[in-house]
């Protein structure tokens, strides 16, 4: 039995897939524990896990960053990117440190595995000189020879004209986020770090191991990935038929076992809860459609505004082990693991990327072909009307999306993930 510290960023998308991968380690023996908010601490325990809250990190509730980070208000775009970092990521990366180090220092750990959002997991582990790992519920998509820059939502140029294009906006994407890089190593020599040499792109992710959410298949082709970048699929797959229990489901559920019509699921994940921006335009754009929309409101606690369509359904969250199987199409903001768990099950896509690293989702879901990249994250409901009937009539969608779901479910997901774990121990 080994001792695993494995750290979170006390958001939905991230727990889960970090909560997925303890409780995998913890079938297999190991003492397990898990930093990360306190309102996550129900969840990771019940899977067998000690659950360590922030303590000089700011706690803060996903639902109102603002109420911790006031510059975090009504900001999107890059705006809200830039704010996030400097606020929220880089900000509470120091605290994050102190409190892994003194944990350590009450039980010290043989492997560290961390969220790389979670930036004190690096500085802990180099000043600890542990030995340690990321898990990455975020996509892992690297700078590389012959792909764009990620950030700007671009698929590969082609021809030399598009290479070069790719190799020019390259090098201003670097120059662009350099104020970033800089704030990184100002940050660690707050910790008392030396510098080193991560830039943006790469300051998140562990140098010894990346286990990572995806696949290489998702990815653009390209033939220079780092072969300490191991994709393992869907981290929420844990290989085993997972059952939902009867009162979990909302109680229309039986209106989606038997409906005759393409269920249609609508998600803005759980952190963007404006339904301005994806569901009520995807409401409209489906209302006259022969298709039962269900639609799931992640964090958003106010009713949707006005009267529902009659064709649509509505909870704050729906089972996928239950509705994922039932489901023709997902309508997405593009979060990766929801984007991963419908591929997973061969659901095709239309994806409205707002920002962060959902532009570069939606893109590469859209180059596939195993979907339609809206190419926003505030779509018009005549676009997701004109994406939804594409999806469902052109039956290249679906085997574009079989085939990355066949990639996915090969990949091992979250025992996948525990076998490389296991490995790295020292």
């Amino acid at each position: 039995m080994a001792s695993i510290m494995m750290t979170a960023m006390p958001f939905a998308g991230h727990v889960r897939p970090i909560r997925a991968v303890a409780a995998e380690l913890v079938r297999r023996g190991h003492d397990v524990r898990v930093y990360t908010g306190r309102s996550y601490t129900d969840q990771i325990e019940a899977v067998g896990a000690r659950s360590l809250p922030w303590q000089a990190a700011p706690d803060f509730d996903e639902r109102d960053y603002a109420a911790t980070f006031p510059r975090m208000r009504d900001r999107k775009g890059f705006r809200q990117v830039v704010v996030n970092l400097e606020d929220l990521f880089l900000g509470t990366a120091p605290a994050q440190c102190t409190d892994l180090l003194a944990i350590h220092a009450r039980e010290p750990w043989d492997l560290l595995a961390g969220d790389p959002m979670a930036l004190g997991t690096r500085f802990a582990a180099e000043k600890l000189g542990s030995r340690w790992a990321s898990v990455s519920p975020i996509a892992v998509w690297p700078p590389g020879k012959g792909i764009p820059p990620t950030g700007l939502g671009l698929v590969p140029g082609r021809g030399p004209l598009g290479r070069v294009r790719d190799t020019v906006l390259g090098a201003a994407s670097a120059a662009a986020t350099l104020p970033l890089t800089r704030l990184y190593q100002r940050t660690r020599r707050r910790v008392a770090l030396p510098p080193d040499g991560g830039t943006f792109a790469t300051m998140w992710f562990s140098p010894q191991l990346v286990v990572a959410a995806g696949s290489a298949g998702l990815d653009y082709p390209r033939s220079d990935l780092p072969g300490h970048i191991r994709f393992v699929g869907d981290l929420t797959d844990d290989g085993a038929p997972a059952a939902s229990p009867s009162s979990a489901l909302p109680d229309w559920w039986d209106d989606v076992t038997g409906a005759t019509v393409p269920v249609v699921h609508v998600t803005q994940g759980t952190a963007n809860v404006d339904p301005r921006d994806l569901i009520l335009p995807a409401l409209e754009a489906l209302a006259d459609e022969d298709a039962l929309v269900v639609v799931g409101l992640g964090h958003r606690t106010a009713p949707l505004p006005g009267p529902l369509p009659a064709n649509a359904r509505v909870a704050p969250m729906v089972p996928y082990p239950d509705l994922l199987p039932r489901t023709a199409v997902m309508i997405t903001n593009g979060g990766l693991g929801a984007v991963l768990q419908a591929l997973r099950h061969d659901i095709p896509l239309v994806v409205a990327g707002g920002d962060l690293d959902k532009p570069e989702i939606a893109a590469r879901v859209g180059w596939h072909g195993a979907g339609v990249n809206l190419r926003t994250g505030r779509p018009r409901p005549a676009a997701i009307t004109a994406a939804f009937r594409a999806v469902t009539t052109d039956p290249g969608y679906r085997t574009a999306a079989a085939r990355l779901g066949a990639e996915l479910r090969s990949l091992g997901g979250t025992r996948a993930a525990a076998d490389l774990l296991e490995a790295h121990l020292p």
